[in-house]
């Protein structure tokens, strides 16, 4: 097993409360209120802000030139994201002015920023592993909402989110990280920090899952 299959293994519980939390198997049935997608893709994209200037730091924190490229190809990553955002809440009227105006949740917030301080504290192997679960996790939820290919969803209502982060495009960034996430635990983790990094890892899936219910409460408010 990569690292990645390792700390999934040591977290199964923290892990499967996000790949497999209500909002994600609404979103695959298609009956996920409109409500608390909007919702959600708002808090994304500014969840999105944030992650970008945790790869930043990881540039910053990187000490060769390869691992320099790899933060840079993962801002780069984001910035594109961001992009079927604004695509999708243009469709409600919703400017990318809106969205930035928009007040950051609490799940937002506590995400995010238990992120950047993984980043400003630890090394670049616990910054990696703290954007392990959005950035690998969002990959494998995309092949498990698409077991008979993208072009079986139809007209599904969630097609297009569903569609991006299935795709082939998304799939290579996060096959990417996952492999650097291996070449740096190769290069600095010991057995005796293995614990350490589970639990990092764990933290952010269940954030993860968090930011996931924020989504669904807003459509009960």
């Amino acid at each position: 097993m990569d690292i990645f299959d390792r700390l999934k293994a040591a977290a199964t519980d923290d892990w499967n409360s996000y790949v497999d939390h209500a909002f994600v198997r609404q979103m695959g049935a298609g009956t996920l209120p409109q409500s608390a997608f909007q919702t959600y893709l708002v808090q994304d994209y500014l969840f999105l802000i944030q992650f970008a200037r945790a790869w930043a730091l990881a540039a910053y924190k990187s000490r060769t030139p390869a691992d320099i490229r790899a933060a840079q190809a993962g801002l780069a990553a984001i910035l594109d994201e961001t992009d079927l955002h604004v695509r999708l809440c243009a469709r409600w009227g919703l400017s990318q002015e809106d969205i930035e105006s928009a007040p950051e949740h609490q799940a937002t917030v506590a995400y995010t920023r238990y992120v950047l301080d993984c980043g400003a504290a630890g090394d670049l192997l616990e910054l990696h592993v703290a954007l392990a679960p959005c950035v690998i996790g969002y990959a494998e939820i995309g092949n498990n909402l698409t077991p008979n290919g993208i072009a079986a969803l139809a007209d599904h209502p969630y097609r297009e989110w569903i569609g991006e982060y299935a795709g082939e495009v998304y799939q290579g960034v996060a096959a990417a990280a996952r492999k650097h996430l291996d070449e740096l635990a190769a290069r600095s983790m010991t057995e005796q920090r293995f614990d350490e990094l589970v639990a990092v890892f764990a933290k952010a899936s269940r954030l993860e899952a968090e930011f996931w219910q924020m989504g669904l409460d807003s459509a009960q408010a």
